[in-house]
């Protein structure tokens, strides 16, 4: 497995290369430390060239450090610093030629702590990225998992919405990781089907058809546990979910995506601002 890691010099990048260690750790990945500079377009004023020198001799020292920290954990890490118009296209662009499984970058600095919160880099990469993107929460480099040990996969109860369970399966029998299929299921769904007891049977019927899927991609697939989070709100019903330290939670993507992209819905957004673990997000079909 081979990590590309969007790297700033801020608590956000640390978060970053904090998951990415995790995850190179858990899986025996490589990993690549990417800086990206913005692009100072010419105007004619000296200032503008000499002022992206200095940040691109600053960028190497700083991914320099980054390396150094994964080096010590016995992660292999190469290094990146570029100048790119756009730092989620140019990371993409660089994940697609490093040929990586994974982005991984940290989130924005302005929500709760340990929670997830969707600043411009990172909604740019979760509504076009190709490759599945790793979030690490708030905080995270203080006090990071030294590796995974369970996977969940937030699976979709209406017929249509895009399946990360194999993708979850897959890598979770890379590393022989517990995995578990999640369920969620709120009031908000009875416009849908008229009652409660309907809801559930749908939430029943759609849970065995992604485990069908699931066994069909992937016939040595491992035991998944079944799980089902129900409330009034879906807010209230992921505050019944217990996260232990391991924990890694993979959704997929809305079904409006792009085959190939990812685009993440409404849903997938209010999952990740409910909770403090890691998440991948998965491109459609992927």
């Amino acid at each position: 497995m081979h990590l590309t890691v969007g790297y700033l010099a801020t608590p956000t990048g640390d978060d970053g290369v904090a998951l990415a260690a995790a995850l190179a750790t858990t899986f025996g990945a490589t990993v690549d430390v990417v800086l990206v500079v913005r692009e100072e377009l010419p105007d004619g004023h000296p200032g503008r060239a000499e002022y992206q020198r200095l940040l691109l001799e600053r960028g190497e020292e700083w991914v320099a450090r980054a390396v150094a920290a994964l080096a010590r954990d016995g992660i292999t890490a190469g290094s990146s610093v570029i100048v790119g118009e756009s730092f989620a296209q140019t990371l993409v662009d660089v994940a697609l030629e490093k040929s990586s499984d994974l982005i991984v970058v940290g989130g924005a600095r302005d929500g709760f702590f340990g929670r997830h919160t969707i600043g411009p880099v990172t909604g740019a990469l979760l509504h076009s990225s190709p490759l599945p993107v790793a979030l690490a929460p708030r905080g995270y480099a203080e006090d990071p998992d030294d590796n995974f040990a369970a996977i969940t996969a937030a699976v979709p109860t209406r017929p249509g919405d895009d399946n990360p369970l194999p993708f979850a399966i897959t890598l979770a029998s890379a590393a022989s990781l517990r995995i578990r299929m999640l369920s969620l299921v709120s009031a908000e769904n009875l416009a849908e089907a008229g009652s409660a007891r309907e809801v559930r049977q749908l939430q029943v019927a759609a849970a065995e058809e992604n485990q069908a899927v699931a066994a069909r991609a992937l016939p040595d697939a491992p035991d998944i546990e079944s799980l089902v989070a129900d409330g009034m709100t879906l807010e209230s019903a992921l505050k019944k979910l217990k996260w232990d330290d391991g924990d890694l939670l993979v959704v997929g993507s809305s079904r409006f995506a792009a085959p190939r992209r990812i685009f993440l819905g409404s849903t997938a957004s209010r999952i990740l601002a409910g909770v403090d673990v890691p998440v991948i997000v998965v491109p459609r079909d992927a």
